[in-house]
């Protein structure tokens, strides 16, 4: 793949143009008339168009008028344009994506596509540049015309989730041809909320009425997807979560099936520790008995300055295991990933159009989603989990979690498995699968896929405090509904402290007479000695121990690390009483520094906020805020809500977590209750941007207005787009 400074400069006189030329906007209006919009009580757009370009057209139109920043922002990263916006600092982030996202090689496959997906391009894109038309005051930051191709730079549902795991302080490093001192921090020792998301799918033999049932619990930054419906008279009909500026909805059902991808422990993306040698001034790459040439290209990376744009341009190398991102003891580290742009963007689409497992099934052979585990249940009753479809087949003997000999041709990626052979469940007579961003391996109950059957690149993820939580609560019942699965997803055990707290009381109760820490801890140990390790609003004691055990997860992180085990072991079972102890008494003078006491309970901490629609969200303290029970995901708690303390505040403030959640029951009519973190709308001035808040800090799901006749009601406008 190869990348000219040249063209990218042309995009951006290109993009000077006016949005939409006057010759054009009698296409763009006759198209619009095509498509209807209806607003529900909720804000919530439900689009309909007679083919599914124009339904296309129609969703990604109100997407811009829900949030166009948001939108423009997606599409910014996607293709590497993010310093234009924001200047110097951003230039890193851009050459890594455009190492991978080359928009000549997108024009190509554009052109090359399927006459149905280009039409699907073709809509997006006029949609965009409509909302621009009839917009004038929206002033975007770097694209001013959309051009349908790229669409095929943002094809998935997260930004760049493969990409994002090459460290842009190692390719500053190679590339910058310095050695950065933050280069040594290690970010895998520092406390952080953990990304990924819950999925759910419940067989008929275990609910009360006979239906599958399907849980979507999304965990991403808030403010992350726009909720909507598209439907078309080409048998389109597609309710969920779409990522700003993307034409499909990512998790989400149609009338007869239902779909919840959460973030794989699958590993698709390697890395290659290539051998280069020096001849004649040129680099050479071993490849078993051979020299191959390094591929040298140029990349130019323009960025805003003060006076104007300015650009600056690398030159960069590449194997054909993919391009070279850093260096380890002389060795030139290559990654190879997914990049089937068109076929990822077929089955993201193709997708929602499923009625059954076997049309999904149909769907997922194009095997284009190399990052997600996904959740399936549909009207027929069928439930299953799928792994990444995209899976390099590989050689078992190497291991894939470190970079691999690239001169060795035995640790080649050999092609992709078949469906057939990935761990997968479908229909399991325990009649439950769930999935957590942990392995299969526990997904089903005992009717999981067996570990020692699969390569170990197919799990690298192990169980996480949420294993044993789910597995719980869906193991306790015969009998759910829609209000016990949502029961479900909002139960407020945290099995990380049902194994943590047990140690420290035991430290406690240890401790020697004399010991300072004893007498210090008397009060602040004996509500966490009674706790029942659920999260509440009212509660002191998760306010304690959420304060000490990331006290205690910094104390002992790095020694976790020297010791190969996970931080959880480490805590659970190699902490000493003292640091134990010691981390108490910091969680309690924090409180007390911070609130006044260390008897502060947990709402009055963790709260949600929402003052403007900044994609960086700043807090403040002074600023009205709500009440959130659940805590993070860190700690084994289904609901996520990620918080921690920012700078200039004492509470701790959410920003990622459960962003979107659905429950659906796939009856002889669909039926689904949601909620959106916040509110549908972007606009701060708009009932939309918090209307959802109070809903989403209590758990309380509102009823989805799937079909027609629901809307009877709760319609606030009607409208074609430029209205």
């Amino acid at each position: 793949m190869r990348i000219f400074g040249a063209l990218l400069v042309a995009g951006l006189v290109a993009n000077a143009v006016p949005a939409a030329a006057a010759s054009d906007l009698a296409r763009l209006k006759s198209e619009a008339a095509q498509v209807s919009i209806v607003r529900d009580d909720w804000g919530i757009a439900h689009v309909h168009g007679k083919t599914d370009a124009q339904a296309v057209f129609g969703m990604v139109y109100a997407q811009a008028e829900d949030d166009f920043n948001r939108v423009e922002t997606n599409y910014i990263t996607a293709l590497g344009r993010t310093a234009e916006a924001e200047g110097e600092a951003a230039i890193w982030q851009d050459l890594r994506q455009k190492l991978f996202v080359d928009p000549v090689d997108l024009q190509a496959k554009y052109a090359a596509s399927p006459a149905w997906l280009k039409a699907l391009m073709n809509g997006w894109a006029d949609g965009l540049n409509y909302y621009l038309a009839t917009h004038p005051k929206v002033k975007p930051k770097v694209i001013t015309h959309f051009e349908p191709w790229m669409a095929l730079s943002f094809t998935e549902g997260s930004i760049g989730g493969d990409i994002e795991k090459v460290s842009l302080r190692e390719l500053e490093a190679f590339y910058g041809q310095r050695q950065s001192a933050a280069l040594s921090d290690d970010e895998s020792l520092k406390f952080k909320e953990p990304a990924g998301s819950n999925g759910m799918a419940i067989s008929p033999s275990i609910t009360k009425d006979g239906h599958a049932l399907l849980l979507i619990n999304p965990h991403t930054s808030f403010f992350f997807r726009s909720e909507l419906q598209m439907t078309s008279d080409e048998g389109l009909n597609a309710y969920g979560a779409a990522t700003w500026g993307q034409f499909f909805v990512y998790q989400g059902f149609n009338e007869h099936a239902g779909w919840m991808h959460t973030t794989s422990g699958a590993d698709t993306v390697d890395e290659f520790a290539e051998t280069i040698v020096r001849k004649d001034g040129k680099a050479f790459y071993r490849y078993g008995a051979e020299e191959r040439p390094v591929t040298v290209s140029t990349i130019v990376v323009p960025y805003r300055t003060q006076r104007g744009m300015a650009r600056q341009t690398f030159t960069v190398f590449r194997t054909h295991h993919g391009p070279i991102v850093r260096a380890i003891d002389g060795k030139w580290i290559a990654v190879a990933l997914m990049n089937k742009p068109v076929e990822a963007l077929e089955q993201s689409f193709g997708r929602t159009k499923a009625v059954d497992y076997a049309s999904f099934l149909r769907v997922a052979a194009l095997a284009a989603n190399s990052s997600n585990n996904t959740l399936f249940a549909d009207s027929k009753g069928e439930t299953a989990l799928l792994l990444p479809q995209f899976m390099p087949r590989r050689d078992d003997r190497f291991d894939y979690t470190k970079p691999v000999d690239g001169s060795d041709p035995a640790t080649d990626w050999k092609g992709l498995h078949a469906l057939a052979e990935l761990p997968q469940v479908q229909s399991p007579s325990s009649g439950w699968i769930y999935n957590s961003n942990d392995s299969p391996w526990s997904a089903a109950g005992p009717h999981s896929p067996k570990r020692a059957d699969y390569p170990r690149y197919m799990d690298q993820a192990g169980e996480n405090p949420r294993t044993a939580h789910a597995v719980r609560v869906l193991s306790a019942r015969k009998d759910f509904t829609l209000p016990t699965l949502i029961e479900a997803a909002y139960d407020s055990y945290m099995p990380a402290f049902a194994r943590l707290i047990p140690t420290l009381v035991a430290a406690y109760d240890g401790a020697a007479a004399d010991d300072p820490l004893k007498a210090r801890l008397r009060e602040p140990i004996e509500p966490l000695r009674a706790w029942d390790d659920r999260w509440a609003a009212e509660s002191v004691p998760t306010s304690l121990a959420v304060f000490w055990g990331e006290a205690l997860w910094v104390k002992v992180a790095p020694e976790a690390k020297t010791a190969g085990v996970s931080v959880y072991d480490y805590m659970a079972t190699r902490a000493t009483p003292a640091q134990r102890l010691e981390a108490l008494a910091e969680a309690s003078d924090r409180l007390t520094q911070d609130f006044g006491t260390w008897k502060t309970p947990w709402g009055r901490i963790n709260r949600f906020q929402r003052l403007n629609d900044d994609i960086v969200q700043h807090f403040d303290d002074a600023g009205p805020s709500l009440p959130v029970p659940f805590a993070s995901a860190q700690w084994g708690s289904l609901a996520s809500f990620g918080a921690r303390r920012y700078p200039d505040t004492k509470k701790y403030y959410g920003s990622s977590g459960n962003s979107f959640v659905a429950v659906v029951e796939f009856g002889d009519k669909v039926h689904a209750r949601a909620v959106t973190a916040g509110g549908e709308s972007g606009d701060p001035a708009s009932k939309h941007f918090d209307d959802q808040a109070q809903r989403y800090a209590g758990g309380n799901l509102r009823e989805v207005y799937f079909y027609p006749d629901q809307l009877t009601g709760h319609t606030e406008r009607r409208y074609h787009p430029g209205e």
